[in-house]
Formats: C-alpha cells, structure tokens, sequence
C-alpha cells in the first residue's frame, strides 16, 4: 500500500518505504527560503508531512560542513526531512549520498525540474527530461548507493507530449523512483500561467507509485480543487507556504478532516522569531540575504506589504531591516491574511536555482 485512506476516498498519508508522510503535505524545495529558520516556523504550526532542504549541489555536497552551511543547518525537530540532489550526471552520485547518510538524511530527492537556463546549462534539471538516458544513469546509481525513500521532482516537461511525459515518468519509476511530485508547468510557462493539474491524473494513470502534485496552490480551497483535478496522492506545497507558514495546517484541516484548531496567527510576532532562528543559527553573511527573500513573499499578508518588501530589500544591515519592519507594523495594525488572487506571478519556484529545485 502506498497510501492510507479514510472512508471518503482523501488521501491521508503516503508510505514510501519506512517513511510514513502523514499528512500527504510535503514542503517544496526552494532557494534561499527552504532552510532551517524557515522550516521551524512551519514546524511551529503543525501539519508539514515531510520537509525538505533547498536545492543541493551534488558535486559540491561532500564538502560542505553542516554545522555551518546554509543549506545544511538542520535542528533536531526537523523530522522527516528529505534532501534535494541537482546533478547532470552520475558520476556524482555516490560521494553525495554516501554523505547524505551520514546526516541521517530522511528521504533523497532528485531535482528533474528545475527551469533555470544557469541549470539547463550545464544540463541538470528539467534538461534531464530531454536526456532521459542520462536520467535513467542518475536514477539507477543513486537507487543502487541507497534504501532510503528516492524520489524526483519534475515538470510537464518543454512541451505538450502526454505520451513523452508519461514514459518518462514509467521510466523513473522502473528504475526505481518510489514517489514523484510533479509541478504541473511546462519549461518555459511562468509562474502566473495558471498550473496543469489535468496532466498530473494522465501521470497517476501511467505508474503506480505516489504522485504529489505541485504548483498553484494557496489556499485550503486550491488544495481541495487541485486534488479533485489531479487524483493525486498528496500536494506539494511552496510560495502559498512561505507567505502562509501554517497553510499546512489550515488544508490538514480543511481538506484532509484533521482534528486541530484553527492556526492562531500573529504576523509579527512570527517575523520576529524568523529574525531570531536567523541570528541564532547562521553566520551573519547569510541573515540579510535570507530575510530580504522570506520578506519578498510574507509582505503579500498585507493590503500595502509592497511598502515593507521595499524598505527590507533597500536595508543595508539587519538592524535597519529589522527598525524598517517594527516601523511598517506599528503603522499596518490590521493584518490581512493573503487570499488566494494574489498569488498571480509568484509560486513555488521563482526563485529555483539561485539554489532551488
């Protein structure tokens, strides 16, 4: 069985191997904003079926020390976390998860999806869906360096083929992929373009292995119409999350029937424990980068946010940053919970591959 129900058919976990991911709501990898200070706060808030580190370069990964990276810094709360692998060849397969062993990885994802034209490149991400020999190489050496849960994250791909795609996926599920999410976009399509669901329910048709959709989702109300639109076995969450830390929570409920409160939000108050997880665990080249981007997507909480993105992204320290931001609250009291129109233009990766998947 790789997914458990209850008696109305939802989707309420998915079994990869020994991972159990209850509630089937993952967190998406995403540059400069899927790391540890973010991650807690989601924590905080409950709901988060499986986490996930941003974008990892294989290549790179077997000398990073995860005391201090950024990418790598992970509290002990921080359960089950799946590490995201970007590589355009095998041949860095085994020192990177000979490594993600040795931080008692969860899960290991490989990012087949990224649109970056830096990634494309040098042929990683969505290329490999051009390349599927070479994505079939990559599959079969890290499925041979691990029995931990191995998944992949991809695209529609560059164009409308359904039967391209799905072969592709049957392909990387015949070589040993347990779980796949998909955003449902093809290369090139921003990320105002409304997502594909559709193609995502001809995927599931295909294999057999969980398929977790992704791309578009905000709210407990896109979640409902996304699952309803893809049959897909769990969804996988990124910007709509980064403005709306607890939207896990708010669909465990509203969607998947979970006995919890309704999220009890403080705006402030969780930017301010952002900025401490920051300065608590990051070295101090990091804290101003990473909050001007976690800025850029929590401003949308508010009706003049773009006032408090402005100011945060012109702050030259973090004390002007964090003055500029006490400033905009004391003057915005009244806090207005993004809806789900403002999504236009942002979601889940935006920003993929300044280290992202």
């Amino acid at each position: 069985m790789n997914t458990e129900t209850k008696a109305q058919g939802r989707p309420q976990a998915i079994r990869v191997r020994d991972l159990m991911i209850d509630p089937p709501l993952l967190l998406a990898p995403m540059a400069g904003l899927t790391h540890s200070a973010l991650r807690r706060i989601m924590i905080d808030f409950g709901e988060v079926g499986l986490l996930s580190t941003e974008m990892l370069s294989a290549k790179r990964l077997p000398t990073e020390n995860p005391r201090i990276s950024p990418y790598l810094i992970r509290a002990e709360r921080e359960n089950p976390l799946s590490y995201q692998l970007l590589t355009s060849t095998d041949k860095e397969m085994a020192r990177a998860i000979d490594k993600l062993h040795t931080f008692k990885a969860d899960a290991v994802d490989l990012n087949m999806g990224c649109p970056s034209t830096a990634v494309g490149r040098f042929g990683a991400g969505v290329v490999l869906m051009e390349r599927p020999d070479e994505a079939r190489r990559i599959v079969a050496e890290a499925r041979r360096r691990t029995d931990l849960p191995l998944s992949a994250k991809i695209r529609l791909g560059s164009e409308a083929d359904s039967g391209k795609l799905k072969d592709f996926c049957a392909m990387l599920e015949g070589e040993g992929i347990d779980m796949l999410s998909v955003h449902a976009r093809f290369r090139q399509e921003p990320f105002a373009r409304n997502p594909r669901w559709a193609y995502i329910a001809e995927i599931k048709e295909r294999i057999k292995i969980p398929v977790v959709a992704n791309g578009g989702i905000f709210s407990a109300e896109d979640a409902e119409r996304c699952l309803n639109v893809s049959g897909a076995d769990g969804l996988m969450l990124g910007r709509g999350a980064v403005i709306r830390p607890w939207l896990f929570a708010e669909i465990a409920r509203g969607v998947f029937g979970r006995d919890i409160p309704a999220p009890a939000v403080s705006l402030p108050a969780m930017y301010a424990a952002f900025i401490e997880a920051l300065e608590a665990d990051y070295r101090a080249v990091y804290h101003l980068g990473r909050l001007k981007a976690f800025t850029h997507d929590f401003a949308r909480n508010y009706k003049f946010g773009h006032s408090l993105a402005c100011s945060v992204q012109s702050s030259r320290s973090m004390q002007e940053a964090r003055e500029r931001a006490r400033a905009f609250f004391a003057d915005n009291t009244e806090e207005r919970i993004a809806d789900s129109e403002d999504k236009a233009g942002d979601d889940e990766n935006l920003v993929c591959c300044n280290g992202d998947s």
